[in-house]
């Protein structure tokens, strides 16, 4: 009976464990928000996933885009703005503003924070 106890025991412990270090960081400073956000957003637009979609109906699409990115509390992107872009093609811009607006960073800001990030994409 100890020894299921025991088990029990060491069992929540790791558990325990596994939840905090699946938890998201919680960034607070606004260097490192645009240093995450930057390299989140290289990851994705260099990802497997994205390009086929992009390459499937978007392939000729070539040029540089400056966004404004959105992030809010729970890490979601919460707006998606186009500042600057030699990409004319409309369709294409609002498949990259929904692509965007449905990413969910692997990070947290503290409550009621919010973090407006200018971002340079190259096609």
């Amino acid at each position: 009976m100890k020894i299921s106890k025991a088990l029990l025991v060491i069992a929540f412990f790791l558990l325990s464990a596994q939840n905090v270090l699946a938890q998201k960081p919680v960034l607070t400073d606004e260097e490192a928000v645009a240093e995450t956000v930057t390299k989140e957003i290289d990851e994705v637009f260099q990802s497997e996933e994205f390009l086929k979609k992009k390459n499937k109906k978007y392939a000729d699409v070539k040029g540089t885009m400056v966004i404004d990115i959105g992030v809010v509390q729970n890490g979601k992107v919460s707006s998606f703005f186009k500042v600057d872009s030699d990409i004319k093609n409309i369709d294409f811009i609002n498949f990259m503003s929904s692509y965007i607006l449905d990413h969910k960073f692997k990070f947290k800001l503290q409550k009621q924070q919010r973090y407006k990030i200018r971002y340079t994409v190259t096609f």
